[in-house]
């Protein structure tokens, strides 16, 4: 049988070295907030006559006083490719301006959108967010906490669970905050309706797990808790790996296709999928073990030992 919980602070050094590396990113580059939390404008157009590169439209944009537009390309089914271009709020006479010199250089163009958010209401949506991520995270610590208020000490399996989401949160933060740094990918509010699915999906896979060890306890066996997780992990352990294959494959065709409307939705997806599958796996089923063995120090003192060993 594996020996998934015996291996733990291997699980808890990997997860460590990765946060490690996002918080790195997140005091280097930051978070490039995109126009629902910064304010600003966003154009959708595309070209009738020709075909525009993405390093084209960028060039010219700077040309008409624009150097900080942030670029985006679609391709559509038709083989036509839709732009979009993010900038500082604009008012209308600046957006007339802009398409105009577009024409100018590039031949007719089409106008297919074209929105604004002032700074308060870029405000009101960041609060709003940061309340909605509060309340789920909340929500499911009373769940999962009232689901299993029949085992011992069953504060510790929603703390447990809370952990896993906020290393995944994590994650995901970390890895947009380079793709913000390397292809100035901005988070919008995809990102947070990404982070939202990615919070009920991991709990979902934890709670499972949870539940398999509650129906372990309650049968009776003379294994120690260790065991007991370690089995219950094992015999969970296809059913967690193949659901998340599967919406793996479903969300990477999301993706692929959809296009650039969706784009932090599905990344945040395909990165919580890979990441909360580890975390229910590896993480929140260990740090049970950790608080029952009351082994929180040993993870600092094994790490100096492995050092010497190698």
């Amino acid at each position: 049988m594996f020996d998934i919980i015996g291996k733990r602070f291997w699980f808890f050094l990997i997860s460590g070295l990765i946060i490690l590396i996002g918080v790195i990113s997140l005091a280097s580059f930051g978070l490039k907030l995109g126009i629902e939390f910064s304010s600003g404008s966003r154009l959708r157009i595309s070209f009738d006559e020709q075909q525009v590169t993405q390093q084209q439209l960028k060039e010219a944009m700077a040309n008409l006083g624009y150097p900080e537009a942030i670029i985006e390309t679609e391709l559509l089914a038709t083989g036509q490719g839709d732009f979009f271009i993010r900038t500082r709020e604009l008012f209308e006479n600046e957006k007339d301006e802009i398409e105009a010199g577009l024409e100018a250089r590039f031949g007719k163009i089409t106008e297919k959108e074209f929105g604004h958010v002032s700074p308060e209401a870029a405000t009101e949506t960041t609060h709003a967010a940061t309340i909605a991520v509060a309340v789920a995270a909340i929500g499911i610590l009373l769940y999962v906490t009232w689901a299993f208020r029949r085992m011992p000490k069953p504060f510790r399996y929603g703390t447990c669970a809370i952990i896993a989401l906020i290393h995944d949160a994590l994650v995901a933060l970390g890895i947009f905050s380079i793709l913000g740094g390397i292809l100035n990918w901005q988070i919008n509010l995809m990102f947070i309706t990404g982070i939202l699915a990615v919070i009920g999906y991991s709990v979902n896979n934890t709670v499972v797990i949870f539940d398999r060890i509650r129906e372990n306890l309650q049968l009776g066996t003379r294994s120690d808790f260790e065991t007991v997780v370690n089995n219950s992990l094992v015999e969970t352990l296809g059913r967690s790996i193949n659901t998340s294959l599967t919406t793996l494959v479903v969300v990477l065709a999301l993706f692929l296709f959809v296009g650039v409307s969706i784009q932090n939705f599905a990344v945040v997806l395909i990165i919580g999928i890979i990441a909360g599958t580890f975390s229910s796996i590896c993480i929140a089923p260990a740090l049970l073990v950790v608080w029952d063995k009351g082994e929180w120090g040993r993870f600092i003192q094994w790490l100096p030992l492995r050092r010497a060993r190698a």
